[in-house]
């Protein structure tokens, strides 16, 4: 019984002894590191835009629009009459290209070959699963797209190097 009553008292001691939260080692907050990066991302945006106004601007042969989405783009051939656009859901033929700033062609359309895409349903370069719901069959666009609204940080891991803006040449084919 002696022993039953100690044995109560050490637990109830233990019981009631309170922890101690560990302290971060890194005293660092990890919001600062965030904001780091944002500014940098905002700053290498700022480049890439750079480089595409001085792209565009070299092209006076044709008039550029800007997208709200993040990407120019100009027509090639527009067809006036009020057709059908593409919605979600709907499939799509078309034929694209992908060429660097230097209008040094990366991916030909021979090599990429008829695109078979599922609108808003298939993952695809961000910019032109947009770009692609302003066309009507037969037009063509050319599309100028940032890093960021294309391969990303990273590139294709091919052709498409790290952050690098792109120009595609897209045809629509058909829709379905």
């Amino acid at each position: 019984m002696k022993i039953s009553a100690y044995f109560f008292m050490i637990l109830c001691c233990f019981a009631c002894s309170k922890n101690e939260p560990r302290k971060p080692i890194n005293p660092k907050p990890s919001t600062t590191l965030f904001k780091e990066i944002v500014e940098e991302s905002k700053a290498l945006n700022k480049v890439e835009d750079a480089k595409i106004s001085r792209f565009i601007k070299k092209d006076t042969l044709n008039t550029y629009n800007v997208s709200p989405h993040g990407f120019w783009y100009t027509y090639n051939t527009k067809i006036e009459e009020d057709n059908a656009t593409p919605i979600a859901g709907n499939e799509v033929e078309i034929t694209y290209n992908i060429k660097n700033l230097k209008e040094t062609i990366l991916y030909s359309k021979a090599a990429l070959g008829v695109k078979k895409y599922k609108i808003d349903k298939e993952d695809f370069i961000p910019a032109l699963q947009v770009g692609i719901k302003l066309m009507k069959i037969g037009e063509t666009i050319t599309f100028v797209i940032p890093s960021y609204n294309a391969f990303g940080i990273a590139g294709d891991g091919n052709k498409i190097g790290l952050n690098q803006s792109i120009i595609s040449t897209v045809t629509l084919i058909s829709i379905k």
